[in-house]
């Protein structure tokens, strides 16, 4: 496991060569244990792919953060 510190916080990195020429990457916030998986070109360098995860994941943190506001009433 690696950190990406490039979204200004920590993101755990795994990566699960196969032997054909795909990647699986998983990446995980330690905070609040959101975990998600892409597969990956096995020829792109592992920065890359590492930097595709973590982009993932911040969208999906995003997400979530966003779908837990509450709606502002009209009424």
């Amino acid at each position: 496991m690696s950190t990406d510190k490039n979204h200004g916080r920590e993101v755990l990195v795994e990566m699960h060569y196969t032997s054909g020429r795909s990647v699986r990457v998983v990446a995980i916030d330690p905070v609040t244990g959101t975990e998600v998986t892409m597969v990956g070109d096995a020829s792109r360098s592992e920065a890359e792919l590492k930097r595709l995860a973590a982009n993932k994941l911040m969208y999906v943190l995003n997400k979530k953060k966003n779908a837990e506001k509450p709606e502002n009433d009209l009424y």
